[in-house]
């Protein structure tokens, strides 16, 4: 019997190695990944870059106190606050961290501001944010909340894309609206930029901060190094993390000089939050990413992949009945069990995931080619056309 504890369904593949876009077991059999570690692996598998980065600093030093300067922390936090609407931000180690902090500093704002009774926070249905106590409280995946009761109070749920619902959601309380602009483990349902943009206007017409959940659609996922720039809006608080650090534990909570006044030193920290082996891997992920022609690779790419799953979709109905999404963050709806297709694409030797709601999810990494992009669809095509 294992001695791990046994909270994930683990298919009886090995993984032994990486490279690029493929992995590869321990005989040599390589998978094409559409899964990237879950949106993770945003510059795939041993970029050469990165590791080089990682190595380098090795040698150099692993960790030291925050309670020193970290020549690799503020490089980072210059150079990503000057390509957002932030101009502070803080390093952790994982999404949930990030989403964390993102609560504290709502509830010490307004504290500083003169109204502590202000801590509530409109969630919205389908919402994933991390699985700490709060952030399952927050979110609405109920198999992450089921025995975890009573849950953290503070949390309130609206309709995700009516912007009526979140409205009739506000009382004296309400602190901040948080919102995914793509739902990742959701089932890859986008918000619309009118939704977006209302949520903006609620925020200023209550005195509301606007908390927007980035961990899986930012950094680059869906064309824009995040995804609320393309509805046009200013939020106050922007989570990342997942293709942030490429595999490495990194995470980012993003804000304004206007909230981070209120954040002052000891009411937030992380022992290895920004540790000096993040900083190289995160610097060196920000040097791909930066790079000229980087996100309109993305968004070529991604606009192939999706032409090619709208045609996979309407050449084979029976099995499916939707493409969403957008970028390198697609979504194929099923219409009979979307694990049953993930298994088959398995054995094919490509590798997806799911999402809520029977969604086939597809977040390969963003440096793919067209040639994979054809690969995967023909792994698909194949997979279809015997079954049916």
């Amino acid at each position: 019997m294992s001695a791990v504890l046994p909270v994930y369904r683990r298919s009886n593949i090995t993984i032994a190695r990486g490279e690029g876009v493929y992995l590869f077991s321990p005989d040599g059999e390589a998978y094409l990944d559409f899964a990237a570690g879950i949106a993770v692996n945003a510059l795939g598998h041993g970029h050469p870059h990165l590791v080089a980065a990682l190595k380098n600093q090795a040698d150099i030093l692993w960790h030291c106190s925050n309670m020193y300067r970290v020549p690799g922390l503020e490089k980072m936090a210059e150079r990503l606050t000057a390509a957002c609407f932030a101009d502070k931000v803080f390093f952790c180690n994982s999404g949930g961290e990030a989403v964390e902090c993102g609560f504290k500093m709502i509830r010490k704002f307004h504290h500083a501001n003169g109204q502590p009774e202000r801590y509530r926070v409109i969630t919205m249905s389908g919402g994933f944010h991390g699985r700490t106590l709060a952030c399952i409280s927050a979110g609405g995946n109920d198999i992450a909340r089921k025995g975890y009761e009573p849950l953290v109070d503070g949390f309130d749920r609206a309709e995700f894309n009516n912007l009526a619902s979140v409205e009739a959601a506000i009382m004296p309380e309400t602190a901040a609206i948080l919102v995914e602009p793509i739902q990742g483990e959701g089932g890859i349902h986008s918000a619309t930029a009118e939704f977006l943009q209302g949520l903006r206007a609620l925020c200023d017409k209550h005195g509301l901060l606007l908390f927007i959940d980035e961990v899986q659609c930012g950094m680059g996922r869906t064309g824009t190094l995040f995804a609320y720039e393309q509805a046009g809006i200013t939020p106050d608080i922007v989570t990342a993390g997942k293709g942030i650090g490429n595999g490495f534990p990194l995470a980012a909570c993003l804000t304004t000089d206007k909230v981070a006044a209120a954040m002052t030193p000891g009411s937030h920290g992380s022992t290895y939050g920004s540790n000096p082996l993040a900083m190289a891997v995160g610097n060196a992920v920000l040097d791909v990413m930066f790079a000229p022609g980087f996100f309109e690779h993305v968004r070529e790419v991604g606009a192939q992949l999706k032409s090619g799953l709208q045609k996979l979709a309407s050449d084979f109905p029976e099995l499916f009945s939707e493409v969403r999404g957008a970028g390198l963050m697609l979504g194929l709806q099923a219409r009979g069990s979307a694990m049953e297709i993930v298994e088959k694409c398995r054995a094919a030797h490509l590798l997806t995931t799911i999402a809520e709601g029977n969604v086939i999810r597809i977040v390969p990494p963003l440096i793919i080619e067209s040639p994979h992009v054809e690969e995967a669809l023909g792994i698909m095509r194949n997979m279809c056309e015997a079954w049916v």
